[in-house]
């Protein structure tokens, strides 16, 4: 399937994904919704903060090839990325992503995905296992997304993009809200 039949048949916010030409449906668990709320809270809190910080949101349809065409969970546009609204960032590759685990498309997420994401020119991604209680920080280097290590309990999510952004995993991770 291209990604014009794609835009076709399918709806902003269904939880379908294509991926190398196959229709992919997401199917979160309350686990992976929790953390995703979590992490964009954050990141818009932290935006929120301060001028110039840009913008967190939840799944948009972005197009990455003419058979792909990705929801990641948070997405993340660097200040000065949409000129006059916000709706100018549909379709437009993020500059950091995160992808949280999620029993359908977690493998596809560390591959494929990835190396979409790297050559296109997503900045960092951050591959968020709820189940583990970790997250691989990736940031793009010489064309790949570089494993820059896993974090776990007692880490703290930082990143050169986000001056000042800092999350607790065991936060992110909790079983019930604070």
């Amino acid at each position: 399937m291209t990604a014009e039949e794609y835009f076709d048949v399918s709806v902003e916010g269904d939880r379908m994904q294509l991926v190398d030409g196959v229709m992919v449906l997401n199917e979160p668990t309350p686990q992976h919704q929790l953390v995703c709320t979590r992490l964009l809270i954050a990141l818009s809190n932290w935006a929120n903060e301060a001028p110039e910080r840009g913008l967190a949101l939840m799944p948009l349809d972005v197009q990455m090839t003419e058979h792909d065409v990705y929801g990641p969970d948070i997405l993340w546009f660097r200040h000065g990325r949409a000129k006059e609204s916000v709706t100018e960032l549909a379709g437009q590759i993020p500059d950091l992503v995160a992808e949280v685990r999620s029993p359908s498309t977690w493998h596809r997420d560390i591959g494929v995905k990835r190396d979409l994401y790297a050559r296109h020119g997503v900045r960092e991604l951050w591959l968020v296992d709820g189940m583990a209680a970790s997250v691989i920080a990736c940031r793009l280097h010489a064309a790949e997304l570089g494993i820059l290590g896993e974090l776990g309990p007692g880490e703290a999510l930082e990143s050169p993009l986000l001056p000042g952004f800092t999350l607790e995993l065991e936060a992110l991770f909790a079983e019930r809200g604070a």
